[in-house]
């Protein structure tokens, strides 16, 4: 079939490349239809339970997605004329932001009191202007003493403050609602810094979140990809000094991304910050099949024979191989599918696309252009001998001593896995070029994280939340959230009703407590309701029927396991003290931090399969169970090496390094399958000895192994330069991998192979 195949394309190479091209333009034309979504439920699928809690609390109560404009005086205080007045613009500036439904800050915070008999509800300052001193420090003072303000809207030294944009998007363009609102508050937040230079302003919330993953991805699309692209061109170039071969692989490269994209256009995919670096990843992989048919058409050419002649016998020698490594790299992938985040799912589906596209593409355009287009290359002396042939010998020489050693490196890699922990922190995603980071950490360092988790309490009866019983448990479990040292603000609806029964009382500070009876805290919230303006009532704080009532937690950013530890603590918490109640948990951080454990499990059992199925068929192709299983060990070591060094450099493995071993699983074996199948080669049909076929496949494959290494680490390594984070660990860790695979391939596995094949050689 191998030889059939050449010897059409050898004969119609012009008409192999018009179908090829043809091929490429239709799919290419799909392309078109993918669009990027930018929010983050689409790390979510549909049936995430904590998903599923989330947009359940968020019918029940006002959606919580936001902007907070972070304002920050440059002398230090908030709390003078000037910086009020700047801040009492923002605020009402702030209303005329897309989709926005409420605006917090503390110029509108509704300020109750007593006069005489009466409950005053108003702004906690009408207007700013010609307030004195004391008049600014009592506010002050208010404010900073309120506790549903401090760590959340002012800070507690008064040197900062948080104008809050709640936004409800309608949800039905999630491509334009996201940047509509960006792109608003931007607007806001340049004119706001144009009239006030004394102040300084930074971006943050949801919604910012959200235009910085799509933001990122396409700021690596614009820069990782070309820069990527030289990086091909350049190693292909340096290393195989064909401008030939360079055009052809680059056009091979090129096709398989435009052919991959597109029909992923035509099936409906759509991109988001992970599946957005598949082309990186498959222009990568391309190149492998390209380098091994180029290399080993030059070594046919150095030792005489014709152009023609050479690449017909290397469509023939490789074509088994490549076949074997874009099938195994393609399981490798599609292992991905047992991701609980659909983005790597689209990321695995859509690599393994690609690859398949390129063996192809590699076996049929590729020959067919290097037959038309003009090669040189110079015969090979035979007594002079290249760097691989000089390794071989190292190896052959050094076996006894290169086993031991290597088996015990990579004992004591594997050692350090156990320092892996699996953690998240959704806010490190960024890193610290991407401005959603920097106001964030500000805001984390001067008032309060971003780590959020929204907590239900449902009594299940209408108007339940009234009872002094319910309230008491929710007061008491405020407090136990107050006192632990994550918790930055905890906003609850007992604090409101603390403070009406203060002001009912003549403010009289003895009567900051909760209401005795059921009957009071409903009149007190009724008056207090019919007193709130448009767009700052409870809805956000109760249900309508009001028989359940939401507590907001802010936390300190932290890691998704400790976290988690903490939503196991207010599990238990209800369990011991108020178990008569149902409560339910749920925020995009819970969403983040239980993905990345829930990944893991499952990536590992698609890892799993996929090592039986590339076993199995590395046994089939070698013909040999015996191979099958000797291989598993340079495609396991690897991947132990890289998190043990992963261990020791860092421990904290997230929703993106839980799919890297299954990503470079099928990669990995492309080095054992080509070294393998050439050894088997030797041995079979040379009848070569255990030395001869370990020399022989380091002639003929080891070149294009450090090559294609090379171009792979490299394109990794540049897929590691990105802002968000999850891609550049994922790079790094994958680009180590692949580096190790081939030490291992080119120092561990011939030992091996002399070793366990020593009592079958003639000579020995």
């Amino acid at each position: 079939m191998r030889d059939k195949l050449y010897g059409f394309i050898g004969k119609h190479p012009f008409w192999v490349i018009l179908v090829c091209v043809v091929f490429t333009a239709i799919a290419g034309v799909g392309a078109g239809k993918l669009e990027f979504k930018n929010d983050y439920r689409v790390f979510f699928s549909e049936e995430n339970p904590q998903l599923t809690a989330f947009e359940s609390m968020q019918k029940v109560y006002s959606k919580s997605d936001n902007v907070a404009f972070i304002v920050v005086p440059k002398d230090g205080e908030v709390f003078t004329e000037k910086h009020l007045i700047a801040l009492k613009a923002l605020t009402k500036a702030s209303w005329q932001v897309p989709y926005s439904t409420r605006v917090d800050s503390v110029t509108n915070f509704q300020y109750t009191y007593a006069e005489e008999d009466d409950m005053i509800v108003e702004d906690l300052f009408m207007s700013p202007r010609n307030l004195t001193k004391e008049k600014l420090q009592q506010i002050k003072q208010i404010a900073i003493s309120e506790p549903l303000l401090v760590n959340k809207i002012i800070s507690q030294s008064g040197h900062v403050s948080v104008v809050n944009v709640t936004v409800q998007l309608p949800g039905i363009n999630p491509m334009v609602e996201t940047p509509e609102v960006a792109s608003s508050v931007r607007e806001i937040q340049a004119k706001f810094l144009a009239e006030n230079p004394e102040v300084d302003a930074y971006l943050s919330g949801m919604i910012m979140m959200n235009t910085s993953f799509g933001e990122s991805s396409i700021n690596d699309s614009s820069t990782l990809i070309p820069l990527m692209f030289l990086v091909v061109i350049v190693t292909i170039g340096l290393l195989l000094r064909t401008i030939t071969g360079t055009v052809s692989t680059v056009l091979i490269i090129i096709m398989s991304i435009v052919s991959t994209m597109g029909i992923a256009g035509w099936l409906g995919f759509y991109l988001t910050g992970p599946s957005s670096s598949a082309p990186t990843m498959i222009m990568t992989l391309a190149v492998a099949d390209c380098i091994h048919i180029l290399t080993s058409m030059f070594y046919e050419m150095r030792q005489g024979a014709d152009k023609r002649t050479a690449i017909a016998r290397s469509v023939h020698i490789n074509f088994q191989p490549i076949f074997l490594t874009s099938i195994t790299t393609a399981i490798g992938f599609l292992s991905m599918n047992f991701s609980d985040s659909p983005p790597f799912r689209d990321l695995g589906n859509l690599v393994a696309l690609g690859v398949m596209l390129a063996f192809v593409f590699s076996i049929t355009i590729f020959p067919a252009l290097l037959t038309c287009l003009p090669i040189r290359v110079n015969k090979q002396s035979e007594s002079k001998k290249d760097v691989m042939a000089k390794l071989a010998d190292f190896v052959i020489k050094k076996r006894k001593l290169l086993l031991p050693v290597t088996s015990f490196l990579i004992i004591a890699s594997v050692v350090f896995i156990p320092n892996n922990e699996l953690n998240d922190d959704f806010v490190k995603y960024f890193d610290k070029t991407v401005p959603y980071r920097t106001a964030t950490d500000f805001m984390q360092e001067n008032l309060s994280g971003m780590m959020l988790v929204e907590v239900s309490v449902k009594t299940g009866i209408p108007s339940g939340i009234n009872n002094p019983k319910y309230l008491n448990s929710i007061s008491d479990f405020s407090d136990w959230l107050r006192d632990r040292e994550e918790t930055d603000h905890v906003n609850t609806i007992t604090d409101t009703l603390k403070r009406l029964n203060k002001n009912m009382h003549g403010d009289d500070e003895n009567w900051y407590k909760l209401p005795d009876s059921q009957e009071m805290s409903a009149q007190y919230l009724l008056l207090y309701e019919m007193s709130l303006p448009y767009g700052l009532d409870l809805n956000n704080q109760l249900n309508v029927d009001k028989s359940s009532s939401r507590i907001v937690v802010t936390f300190k950013n932290m890691t998704s396991n400790e976290l988690i530890t903490i939503e196991k603590d207010m599990i238990n918490w209800f369990a011991e003290h108020a178990p008569q109640y149902e409560v339910d948990f749920a925020s995009p951080s819970l969403m983040f931090a239980h993905i990345g454990q829930r990944n893991i499990t499952s990536m590992l059992m698609g890892t799993t399969l996929a090592l039986i199925l590339i076993s199995i068929l590395l046994g089939v192709a070698l013909k040999s169970w015996r191979f099958g299983l000797i291989s598993l060990l340079p495609n396991l070591a690897p991947a132990g090496i890289a998190f043990g060094i992963w261990g020791l450099y860092s421990g904290q493995v997230g929703l993106g390094l839980s799919v890297v071993i299954g990503m470079t699983l099928g990669i990995v074996v492309d080095d054992t399958v080509h070294f393998l199948s050439k050894y088997l080669h030797a041995r079979r049909d040379k009848g070569a000895s255990a030395k001869e076929a370990v020399h022989y496949a380091f002639d003929n494959v080891g070149r294009a192994l450090w090559v294609t290494t090379f171009v792979l680490v490299a394109g990794f390594a540049v897929l590691a330069q990105s802002s968000f984070k999850m891609n550049a660990d994922m790079g790094f860790l994958t680009a180590l991998t692949i580096f190790v695979a081939l030490v291992v391939d080119f120092l561990f596995l011939p030992p091996l192979l002399m070793l366990l094949d020593k009592g079958k050689d003639k000579t020995v």
